[in-house]
């Protein structure tokens, strides 16, 4: 019996497309300068790459190397970075000592963090594409280098310079028919994406940022089917509802199974039908949500949640200090307000936990949380914007 909990449903198409392209098999495409995955957090994202998209890269020869930066937060993100493009060296010690030994390389760093060949943390290196390059040349096959939650790199100087070094590590070892390094980066956040590549000091400028597609009706059918098979006296079941609570639960199937798995414990309320249960405890998640962010907002004194509503309101075009800012400021307060209040109320709004507010290394502000900006979205379009105005 299969368990809901675990179940993993396979996206094999998407994987083979998204692979195909990376490689160069695609007209048109730029996806091996870099493929940009966005999709909100806890949709599948993570799942995808690790379970769909690395297993098809490995089908077609490429040593895939993953990290995600939002796991491990206790290391600043370009340390993580260093350790495991370390951890995958390590993994072919002996091959590459002699490779590196043969062509000179003697050690390797990633943004001023360095290891050699031999031993881990010696404090002498080289670049981060000798490192790659080395690994390449010792497995003769190309790379993938999977970060996920890569926006996490712009919220310090060093993940910038890593992020620019892996640029330049692609650049040197990719070619018109050549593809030795394939970078893929997602991010659970559009907008903090669009930052590698939407300027002229972003380290992939040019590049393209592209939605991974939600689970879709071949996944509801799916599950609809694992249900019936488990569980004879709910058939039929109504596929229609079910999309209905997974639309409510965000896409975020997670919280979806987790739900139909209260629902057929042997310990729940059988009362009514299942798809109706279901749909219930969906827009109570999504109530419970709202409630939540409500509370923050509410939480916050006058100057803090001001700012946080001209963040939400002006999103990537946010600036803190201009004029236009400034004067929003003062008529949501009643009072003028100078620019180190405004300082002082976006550290407040950072430090909180969790944070409500984002700031990258080069000084630009965000919503730590996507969702909370589709929650002002739905108030603003029902005209019920701020909360507890009425």
């Amino acid at each position: 019996m299969t368990n809901v909990m675990a179940y993993h449903f396979p996206r094999p198409v998407l994987a083979s497309q998204y692979a195909a392209a990376m490689m160069g098999e695609t007209p048109f495409t730029d996806a091996p300068n870099g493929l940009f995955l966005a999709a909100p957090r806890r949709t599948g994202k993570s799942t995808f790459l690790q379970l769909d998209l690395r297993p098809e890269l490995e089908r077609r020869g490429v040593l895939v190397i993953y990290v995600d930066l939002w796991a491990n937060q206790d290391y600043e993100p370009s340390e993580l970075i260093a350790i495991t493009v370390a951890e995958a060296l390590e993994a072919h010690r002996g091959l590459l000592h002699r490779a590196a030994k043969a062509t000179g390389v003697e050690s390797i760093a990633v943004a001023g963090i360095r290891f050699d060949t031999d031993k881990i943390g010696k404090k002498s290196g080289t670049t981060l594409h000798a490192a790659l390059h080395a690994l390449q040349q010792v497995e003769k096959r190309p790379i993938a280098f999977i970060i996920d939650e890569a926006q996490h790199t712009l919220k310090t100087e060093a993940g910038n310079t890593t992020m620019k070094a892996l640029k330049s590590a692609r650049d040197q070892m990719n070619g018109p028919s050549q593809h030795g390094l394939m970078l893929v980066m997602s991010g659970s956040d559009r907008d903090k994406l669009m930052r590698l590549v939407n300027n002229h000091d972003a380290a992939f400028f040019g590049s393209t940022v592209r939605d991974l597609p939600p689970l879709s009706q071949d996944f509801i059918a799916a599950i609809a089917a694992l249900v019936e098979a488990q569980h004879h006296a709910l058939q039929p079941v109504d596929v229609g509802k079910m999309s209905q609570a997974f639309q409510l639960f965000g896409h975020r199937p997670q919280f979806f199974m987790q739900a139909i798995g209260d629902m057929l414990s042997p310990l729940a309320d059988r009362g009514g039908r299942f798809e109706d249960r279901l749909l219930d405890a969906a827009r109570q998640q999504q109530s419970a949500d709202e409630a939540q962010m409500a509370s923050d907002f509410l939480s916050l004194s006058a100057l803090p949640r001001a700012v946080l509503w001209r963040i939400l309101e002006k999103g990537a075009r946010f600036r803190p200090y201009d004029a236009a800012a400034l004067a929003f400021y003062q008529n949501v307060i009643g009072k003028k307000i100078s620019p180190p209040l405004v300082k002082s109320a976006l550290d407040t709004l950072r430090d909180r936990t969790p944070p409500l507010v984002w700031k990258s290394a080069r000084g630009e502000y965000a919503v730590d949380d996507l969702s909370m900006h589709h929650w002002y979205e739905r108030h603003r379009d029902a005209g019920t914007w701020p909360p507890g105005s009425g």
